[in-house]
This record gives structure tokens, sequence and C-alpha cells, in this order.
């Protein structure tokens, strides 16, 4: 027996949320999906989540939504993260962060699926290794279920590479995220872990990652500040879908997802 995992990669603003809800509940009738997790740390304007946006998420279909570095840019997510376990983030911060960095989830047929979300450190806030705290809460996460799903929120092709050949064999899946550009090295690795190095952009197409090109080419050709918003226009829905065998927790397929509005 099998389980599909939806996830969807970085949604970036309104049009990254308009995406979702256009997307998703067609997705899980025809493909057949267990369960559906979404990066969310842009969905509110760009940087960060709020309540309200959550809530559009999780209404649309979104069952759990990880994060990333941008995840304290908006105030409310101290308290909203203390208690909604259906939003995790990197669990690689210091101790005394609030919110959890993984999360344990059952679909509405009573499968387990462990969820880690874990922040990269080259290019990006020097946390705690990444590395290392997934080898701390893997026998946490194992001893409750043997399908498990890392976001590794990180800039790095090669960190993402290195840490799907550290999990190989022990984890379902290894999905990058964080670049907002969907790679097209989707694999499933010998030991049965599949991977992909960063999973796209669910926002807005006529942008750079997301943000008005305006605004970022004369930044590039100035080199003087300007101040970077979520573009308009129409969309990508940017995703993969992975099978995983229920018995081993192995994946046996992924697939990436490319629609545009």
């Amino acid at each position: 027996m099998n389980i599909r995992i939806l996830m969807i990669g970085d949604v970036v603003g309104r049009p990254g949320r308009r995406a979702v809800i256009e997307n998703v509940p067609g997705l899980v009738r025809d493909e057949r999906i267990n369960l559906t997790i979404a990066n969310g740390e842009n969905a509110a304007g760009g940087n960060g989540i709020t309540r309200e946006v959550a809530g559009e998420l999780f209404s649309a279909g979104v069952e759990v939504i990880t994060m990333g570095n941008h995840v304290w840019n908006k105030k409310e997510i101290y308290n909203l993260i203390a208690k909604e376990d259906r939003i995790i983030r990197p669990c690689n911060y210091p101790p005394g962060a609030p919110g959890a960095g993984y999360g344990r989830y059952e679909t509405k047929s009573g499968i387990k699926v462990g969820v880690i979300n874990l922040s990269g450190r080259v290019f990006m806030p020097d946390l705690d290794c990444p590395f290392r705290k997934a080898d701390e809460v893997l026998p946490t996460l194992q001893d409750w279920s043997n399908i498990i799903l890392l976001d590794f929120h990180a800039e790095a092709t090669s960190e993402k590479i290195a840490m799907a050949y550290h999990l190989e064999g022990k984890i379902s899946a290894v999905c990058g995220t964080h670049t907002h550009v969907q790679t097209a090295d989707e694999r499933v690795l010998p030991g049965g872990t599949a991977y992909i190095t960063d999973v796209g952009m669910t926002g807005p197409l006529d942008s750079v990652i997301g943000v008005k090109k305006e605004a970022v080419l004369e930044k590039f050709i100035t080199q003087m500040p300007r101040k970077f918003e979520v573009a308009a226009g129409p969309y990508q829905f940017n995703a993969v879908i992975i099978d995983i065998d229920t018995q081993t927790g192995m994946a046996t397929n992924i697939k990436r997802i490319q629609n545009y509005e």
C-alpha cells in the first residue's frame, strides 16, 4: 500500500495563496493525495505568515505548513506557532525559540506521518548544525512512524544534496525549499529516499522569485536600496507528489508539478 504526499514549494503572497486555493483541491481529488504540506514562510505579503493567511491555506486543503528563515517576520507568529501544531519552523533554531521543529500527523485514513523542518547554514543564518539536529530528532519520529518527510530550507545545492545522502534510507523524502526555482533533479535514491533540490515557488510568475522585477533590476543595476514587494499578475504553482510504501516507509516515486494560471 502506498501513501501519496503533496509538497508545495514556497507560497509567496496573495498570488501564491490564490494558486493554492485554485490548485490544491483538484490535485488532492484527482491524484488521491493523503497529506498536503506547503512551505508558508513567504505567504503573508512575501515575508512571514499570519493567523489569517495560515487559515486561508488550511481552508484550501493544506494540512501542514513548514517555514524557514523568514519565520519570525510577523510578530504574531510567536503566539501562533506556540499553539498551532500544524505550523512548524526549522528545528535547528537554538533552544528557547517558540514552536516545534517537527510534527506528528495522521491522514484521514489513519496513516501516521512525521514531518521535519530544517534550515541550512551555507549563505543562511548560522543556526545549529542541521545534520546533527536531524540525527537528534529522527529516533523520536522513527519510534512513531516509518514515514518521515524533511523540508530542508537551504540556499546551497551542495548542502541539500549532502543532506539527502546523510539521510538516505533513513527517511522517506528530502525536499529542498528556499530558492523559489524548481529544479529538475527529482529522483528516488538507491536507499529509497525521494529527493529534489528545490520544490520551487508557488507565487507570481512574472517576477524575480516572487518580487516585482522592476525593483530587483534597479537594485542590481544601481546597487541602491529598494523596497521589495510581491509582484502581481498570473501565478505559477510548483509542487511534487511523492509515493511512499507504507510498509517500508521508503519512496517509490517522485513527480514534479508545474501549473500556470
